[in-house]
């Protein structure tokens, strides 16, 4: 059996987002008038096999320790479906 998840990354709401703010300014001249805030991440989708652990909690320390630097980051953690292998 496999477990496919999703870990989003993205800057702190206190920390400055030079690239969401360079896309949100992109949309206004392209007359996406409406749009107020972006805020631009990483997203990985992870496939792991499911050997009866606590998938949330080994995902949570790949996240901590590899993919986002939490002294500047947020991240989530989705499971999107379990599989037969």
């Amino acid at each position: 059996m496999t477990v496919r998840a999703r870990v989003t990354v993205y800057p702190r709401r206190e920390i400055l987002d030079a690239q969401g703010k360079a896309i949100a300014g992109a949309l206004g001249r392209l007359g996406f008038d409406r749009v107020l805030d972006v805020r631009a991440g990483k997203s990985f989708e992870i496939v792991l096999s499911d050997n009866g652990g606590s998938v949330e909690e080994e995902l949570g320390q790949i996240s901590e320790q590899l993919l986002a630097n939490t002294l500047i980051e947020d991240y989530s953690v989705e499971l999107l479906e379990s599989e037969s292998a």
